[in-house]
């Protein structure tokens, strides 16, 4: 379907079938807002249909168009009498490419594609960009307990091939808006999530569900000592919308992250609330010695050795403030999509589940 032009502003939001981006269109629908969403195909009913799913209860309905990140026409059709994106879509895979072009290429271009698309458009007035907390601290060799704020940046020479993408996609929006004439500009909010939970309301697989995953179907007899620096979906969701109104968010990168914990915590916060319904959690820590030697044989583990023991800080005070964002907790957060992939059945239901309470 298409909107006819009856003055209220629509929203685009990327890759709207994602993770993250299916809470986005969900919560615009929600208050009521029109919303159009970007799919590589059509035809693909796995990922149109959950989406279809959410205008049921909605006074608005959704509108769905194809647009391809490496596809720059596509976005022109896209964007056309948007008054606001969330540009979500981007690359985030469960293991590191062979080519970390792989990565780059569709992070950048895709970035530079979407926002060249708004400055043409006439009609957009503010962009909300998913980065993430990998441009802040990518490549950056800190102590421990060090705190990082949005003044920040990672290290793109060093950094791992996704963090790169992501601090290049970023400099790459920020370079674009400061060279943009008088006539085209429009306003560009950033938001820096750190590891995203939280329920599952999409009916495939995404990387995000990767921890939990492997926690609930105890995949491992123990954890590496890993920290995660965790927010819930349904926050950055409400981040991405309140940036797009926000008085004071024009120009401004946010840090969206509730709270650390280490591994070893999460998997004891599922083992509390999934014991008793037939799950067995891993919590014990697994010795470096045995992560380093298992590495010559698994190069998914020689990827997170450098990160053992180790942890960061992050100042969300700037989005509390300036969005009004009430973090929930990441106990909450990892529960919730623990439940959520039961539910969906990317986790097997035991004979003792019984679901919450």
């Amino acid at each position: 379907m298409s909107y006819e032009n009856d003055g209220q502003p629509i929203t685009l939001v990327t890759g709207a079938s994602g993770f993250l981006a299916s809470h986005i269109v969900q919560q615009l629908l929600q208050k009521g807002l029109k919303v159009r969403g970007t799919v590589r195909s059509l035809q693909n009913q796995e990922k149109v249909e959950p989406l279809r799913q959410l205008s049921k209860d909605s006074p608005q309905s959704l509108e769905l168009v194809e647009a391809d990140l490496l596809n720059k026409d596509s976005w022109i059709k896209a964007v056309e009498g948007c008054t606001y994106v969330c540009h979500v879509a981007s690359p985030f895979p469960i293991k590191a490419p062979n080519n970390e072009m792989d990565l780059i290429k569709p992070a950048v271009d895709g970035t530079k594609a979407v926002l060249e698309a708004c400055s043409n458009s006439g009609t957009v007035k503010r962009v909300s960009l998913t980065s993430s907390i990998a441009a802040i601290i990518g490549g950056v060799d800190a102590p421990n307990g060090t705190e990082f704020t949005e003044e920040n940046w990672g290290n793109a020479e060093k950094a791992s091939a996704y963090a790169k993408s992501k601090i290049l996609a970023e400099k790459a929006a920020w370079e674009f808006i400061k060279d943009l004439p008088e006539s085209k500009k429009f306003e560009l909010v950033v938001f820096n999530p750190g590891y995203i939970q939280g329920p599952v309301i999409r009916g495939t697989y995404c990387s995000s569900l990767e921890v939990v995953m492997r926690l609930m179907k105890r995949a491992m007899p123990a954890v590496p000592k890993m920290s995660f620096a965790i927010v819930d979906v349904r926050d950055v969701a409400a981040a991405h919308i309140a940036g797009l109104t926000a008085p004071k968010a024009a120009g401004n990168r946010y840090i969206l992250v509730s709270e650390n914990m280490w591994m070893g915590d999460v998997g004891q916060a599922l083992l509390n609330e999934f014991k008793t319904q037939g799950y067995n959690p891993p919590t014990a820590t697994a010795p470096y010695f045995l992560l380093w030697t298992l590495s010559w044989f698994d190069k998914s583990l020689a990827t997170i050795l450098p990160n053992i023991g180790h942890f960061s800080k992050f100042n969300n005070t700037k989005a509390k403030e300036d969005l009004e964002i009430n973090f929930k907790s990441a106990k909450e957060s990892v529960i919730d999509m623990a439940y959520s992939m039961i539910e969906r059945d990317f986790i097997k239901k035991t004979p003792a589940y019984k679901g919450r309470n």
